[in-house]
Parts: structure tokens; sequence; C-alpha cells
């Protein structure tokens, strides 16, 4: 059951078309779910499935497998899973009439599963390629391709011999009747019967060769396909600091070479008819490669540089779509490229809608190639809404809730294909305002869809609760990116973030498996507050990347910390000592907590500094003039680790300014001064 084990994480990463692919309907995953340990057990590699002798072995197992599976449903409490049992038990029968068909679907299923799991691995819930984007399987297939494209050179080279040889046994058997003791007959006899024997050997090799290429063609495409999700998942997380290598050349590169293997494949297909009419399993493998070619041709429509994910009405925005079979597109037509708005309701039909729901301003892009970079790539440069219809909202559900996202389609051509395809691509979610005051909550909502949306959703589900330490991960991620730091938030950060967001200010315990909902993160203020816990966190982070950058680098503001644990660090310490903390009841605002001169006692917190303060005055220069503090927590002189946030403004500098505008003043006055020709005026 070890391939079980491994392949069971991954299922959910795989896209639905690829899991029906895996599991068809005549060996559903229930089956391979339940009889997991049997199924691996059985030695289905010893199978010639072409060898009929085998059959009765084959027979046996469907039996066993019938067998199996009734007294696993017989068993299960679950009644809807137990009738369901027993419905495919039933359908296994198909396989009566041909078992050796049984044999090839599970050991086709074990050796797919097998090679998507040498493809990728789960790491944090993200599927990630597991070498460089499929290289070595696409290079197994061109070798594949051309051992087939030989074997058909030999079958040429083999028929053409044949032909030679019955040409001149014919010539022989006109002017006698075949002697058996003539020994040259006998031998070219033996040498006719020998190549008929060869060229039949050959073209079995050449469809087994064909079968296997078109199957490690669809596992290969299901590997990049996989890949090209994973590239947009980690692009959906990078929104909130995820780090996201955003080059789709080895992608492009992975995209083009498959679509040549396929072209190949398909034109040796055709020839295998050619030369020996419509054998079993060409219908088959012909219908398998247009699949595997639509599929890969609807895939690789993928949107480069997203659109903001809050977007104002009335505003200006731009985007770029890239296509990555662009180079293959037939010439002639340029391919032109809409786009709309679509709701969260029609991003889940996964057609084009009828509907319109917005109205976009400059809403079509040519896909133009650049032969430099080798993109193709179609750039809406001026994009605006000018107005937008919104869905019917429930209960207390806000305006900046409501998700959209851009739908981008066109038709194309493929050289070498003779039907235009139909493509599409769907944006990330986007929330759509109509005034700067909604910006805020309305990333709030693309916040939350970022950092806890699973891979392969229905469009745009998210989890009204989550974990505590999922929201960690996502805010210090988030605040990172944001401020533009290598410092994280750490657990004392946390601890206090969890005391407020759960209004739990007495309590010490872990918070981590806590739920923490929506409406907790951005619907419901604050106890005593005015503002939701994202618009104060929002405050903060938004004053640091403007303000305070270089001070929460370097590690000389706290940050996040509740009064009862500052009382706790500073209680024991001299006077004048320090802390640096953002405030807690004001958005926006950063405090310095000290020992005021009654001792530890009591501790000190003067009014906050906001961006408005600092910009001013900046937060070096203020804990410089404010000499009831002398040392930063634990223990450092304030003079020395600050010194170098001061600016000049001793009194010898002072006093230089001065006069130095006393001196403009009088140069300017003179300069305009009526008598300055006359020589009468003076200073």
């Amino acid at each position: 059951m070890a391939l079980w084990a491994q392949m069971t994480p991954q299922l959910q990463f795989l896209p639905t078309q690829i899991l029906n692919e895996l599991y068809p309907d005549t060996f559903p995953l229930d089956v391979r779910h339940y009889l997991a340990s049997w199924i691996e057990e059985q030695r289905w590699e010893n199978f010639d499935v072409d060898n009929m002798e085998q059959e009765p072995q084959a027979r046996r197992l469907l039996d066993q497998m019938v067998r199996l599976l009734q007294e696993v449903a017989q068993h299960n409490p679950n009644v809807v899973e137990r009738v369901k049992l027993q419905h495919i038990s039933r359908n296994l029968s198909v396989f009566q009439q041909q078992p050796m068909q049984l044999v090839r679907t599970v050991r086709d299923i074990l050796r797919k599963e097998r090679h998507l799991l040498t493809q990728v691995v789960a790491t944090n819930g993200t599927p990630q390629p597991a070498r460089e984007d499929g290289k070595t399987d696409v290079d197994n297939l061109v070798l594949k391709v051309l051992e087939i494209q030989n074997c058909r050179q030999t079958l040429h080279q083999l028929q053409e011999d044949l032909n030679w040889e019955k040409q001149e046994m014919e010539s022989i058997q006109g002017q006698n009747e075949l002697d058996p003791q003539n020994s040259d007959q006998v031998t070219r006899q033996n040498r006719i019967q020998q190549l008929e024997y060869n060229y039949s050997v050959c073209a079995k090799k050449r469809m087994q060769l064909l079968q296997e290429a078109v199957c490690a063609l669809e596992l290969c495409q299901a590997s990049l396909i996989l890949r090209i999700k994973s590239w947009r998942w980690e692009q959906h997380r990078a929104t909130i600091g995820v780090q996201f290598d955003d080059n789709l050349g080895p992608l492009q590169t992975w995209c083009e070479q498959l679509l040549g293997v396929n072209s190949n494949l398909r034109q040796e297909l055709m020839l295998v008819k050619r030369d020996h009419g419509v054998v079993e399993q060409f219908h088959t493998l012909q219908e398998s490669l247009a699949h595997v070619l639509q599929t890969l041709i609807k895939n690789s429509l993928v949107v480069d540089k997203q659109p903001p994910q809050v977007i104002k009405t009335q505003s200006k925005f731009s985007t770029t779509v890239r296509y990555l079979l662009g180079e293959k597109m037939a010439p002639g037509k340029p391919v032109l490229l809409k786009a709309q708005i679509i709701t969260e309701a029609q991003a889940r039909q996964g057609v084009v809608p009828n509907e319109n729901v917005g109205e976009l301003i400059n809403s079509t892009a040519i896909l133009e190639h650049n032969t430099a970079s080798k993109n193709t790539c179609a750039t809406f440069r001026n994009m605006s809404i000018r107005k937008i219809k919104r869905a019917d909202r429930k209960g207390s559900e806000s305006v900046t809730e409501e998700k959209f996202a851009l739908l981008f389609t066109t038709e194309l051509t493929i050289t070498g294909c003779e039907s235009p395809y139909s493509i599409q691509a769907i944006s990330l979610p986007v929330v759509v305002i109509v005034h700067g005051s909604q910006e805020i909550n309305a990333m709030a909502t693309i916040i939350w869809d970022c950092a806890f949306s699973e891979p392969d959703r229905v469009p745009f589900i998210v989890p009204e609760r989550v974990p505590w330490k999922q929201m960690c991960e996502a805010l210090s991620s988030k605040f990172m990116s944001e401020v533009q730091t290598q410092r994280c938030l750490d657990r004392y950060n946390f601890h206090f973030l969890a005391q407020k967001i759960f209004d739990q200010p007495d309590i010490t315990e872990d918070f981590s498996n806590m739920p923490v909902s929506w409406a907790q993160f951005n619907k419901e203020v604050l106890p005593g507050r005015t503002f939701t816990f994202w618009q104060w966190f929002e405050g903060v982070m938004d004053l640091t990347k403007k303000c305070l950058r270089d001070y929460w680098s370097e590690g000389l503001i706290f940050g996040f910390i509740g009064k009862q644990h500052l009382h706790v660090i500073l209680q024991n310490k001299p006077n004048g000592t320090f802390l640096l903390r953002f405030s807690d009841s004001e958005i926006g605002g950063i405090t310095i907590a000290y020992v005021g001169p009654n001792g530890g006692r009591k501790i000190q917190n003067i009014q906050p500094f906001t961006k408005k303060d600092l910009d001013s005055a900046g937060l070096g220069d203020r804990i410089r003039d404010i000499n009831c503090i002398t040392h930063v927590y634990p223990d450092l002189p304030k003079n020395e680790v600050f010194k170098k946030f001061f600016t000049a403004t001793d009194i010898h500098t002072c006093r230089f300014y001065f006069f130095l505008q006393v001196f403009i003043g009088w140069c300017i006055k003179y300069l305009f001064s009526p008598h300055r020709n006359q020589g009468i005026f003076s200073p």
C-alpha cells in the first residue's frame, strides 16, 4: 500500500481532467482506494497482455477483485458508500469478456502513479517539480519517437526485401514447379518466411512503441499541466509575499517540445494507417493524441502579469496575457484577445458568460510575438472598469467582500492543425471599489483569499475559519513583503496579536490551533475600538514601511507587545529603560514605553507618534530629545544605538543656520532695494 499512501496526498493537486484519465469509469478511484493493498501485492507487470494463455489467470484476479469489493461494501457502515461500492462491483463485469483488459488498465494506472510521484512532491501543500521542468522525460519521449521512426524505416526495408524475394520466387516458379530438392528454391522460400516473420515482429513492435509513447506523452503532459498550475498557485501566493519565480521560459520550452512530440506521433500514426490500414488500437491512439493536443493548447494561455487585485472604477490599470505556444500559431490573421469582467458565480461555470456584469474600456489586445524574447503576449495597457453590476448581497456582506475576475478569451489555430481552438484564461480574483476609502477592506478580502484558499479550488471558495498558526504565517509573510525587510514577526508578536484578535489579554496559553474567523479578521471591530484587526494591522505595516523600516530591520522596535508582557520585562529594569511598541489604541502609531522615575512599578507610555509626527521629526531625533529615557531594552545606551538616526541639530549648527538665514535675507533685501545703485542703502 506504500504507493497509494504516497499518491493520496497528491490527489488534491491533480486537475479533475487528469483524475478522470488516471482512474477511468471502468476502474474508478474507489476501487483503487479500498483495494489499495491487494492491488499493489499482485504482479501485474508479469503479464504479457497479448498472450491469451494468461487469460485464465487474469480472470481469477478479476473474480477475486469483485469478491473483495463486495466484502468491503458489506462491512461499510455508510449506506451511500455501500450502495456505491456494490454498483461498482457489478460494473466490473465489463472485463469478463476481456480480463486481460483489466490487467492492462491496472498496470497502466500503477505506472502513471509512479511516474507522477517522480514529478511532484508535496511541500507545504504546494505541488513542486521534482526535477527541472520535465527535461529528462521530454528527452526520453524524443528518443522514443526516434525509435518509432527507425522501426518504420526498418519495416520499409523489410518490405522492399520481401517484395524482391517474392518477385524472384515467382520468376523461378514460372519456369519450374517448386522442387523440394532444389536448395536454391528452399533457401529462398525460407528467406521469405523469415522476412515475413521479421516484418510481423517489427510491425507489432511499432504499434507497441506507439502505445508506450502516447502513454508517456500523457504522463509527461500531466506533469507539465501540474507545473503550470503550480506556477499559477505560486503567483497567487505572492500576494502575501511568498517567494515566486515568474520566469515562464522553461514552461514555454516544455510546451513547445510536447507539441512537437505530439505532431510527430500523429504523423507516425497516419503512416501506420497507410502501411497497414486501420489496425487495432488505431482509433484509441488517434483519440488520445487529439485529446492530449487539445488539452495542451488550452492550458498554454496564462496571465503573466496580473491586474491589480483591488481595482477602482474609472482608474487605469494594465495586465499581460502570454501564450506559451505562440511560436507555433498559424501565420496570417492576427489573434485578438478579448477581456471581460465576470462574477464569482460565472467563474465557477467555466464557460464564457453571455451576461456582462461590468463595462470594460480598452478590453481587446493583439497577441504579438517578440522575436528577441520569443514571447507571445497580449498587453492591455490602459484598461479601465467604467461601471460594475453588483450581485445581491447576503446579510452583512459588504461590497468589498464581493470577488470578480477578468476572463480572457480568443480563438486561434496551431500550425499543423486543421481546426481552430477556443481558449481562455482567468485572472486571480479582484475586488472592485468605487472610492479609495474602501481599499483597505478590499485588500483584506484579497489577503484572506490568497492566504487560505486551496490549490485547484472551485472559484473562489475559501474557508470561513482557519487555525491561528496559519494566520501567523500569512501575517508575517505579508509584513515582511510590505515593509521590505528580512526580519519576521516573532512568537511574542504572535502571542500579542492572538490576544488582540481573540480579545483574551489575560490568557497565556498557546493559541496555535485556535480557529480564527473572517469576521474576527475584518468584519467585527476590536473591543473598545472603532476599527477591525486588519485595519489596525495594515496601519502598522504602512507606518513601518514609510517611516520605520530601518529601525525594525535592526531590531530596535519590539513591535507587538501587550501591556502585561510589557510590565513583566520592564518591572526590574532601572529608571529610563524603554522599548518601542506599536500602539494598540490607534491605527498607525508607535509609542515609547519606559520605566518611570518611581521605579519598575510604574510603566509610562508616551503619546503615540503617527506618520505625520515622524514626517516633521524622525523617530531618532524624538528619542534623543526625550531626557527621561536613557537605555533601550534590555540595557543599550540610546545615544549609541540610535546615533546613526540623529540629525545634526547641535547649538553650533543652529547658530550657523540662523546667521545664514539673516545673510540671505539681507541679500534679497539689497537686490530689490530702489537705492541699490545710489550707494545710500545700508543693512
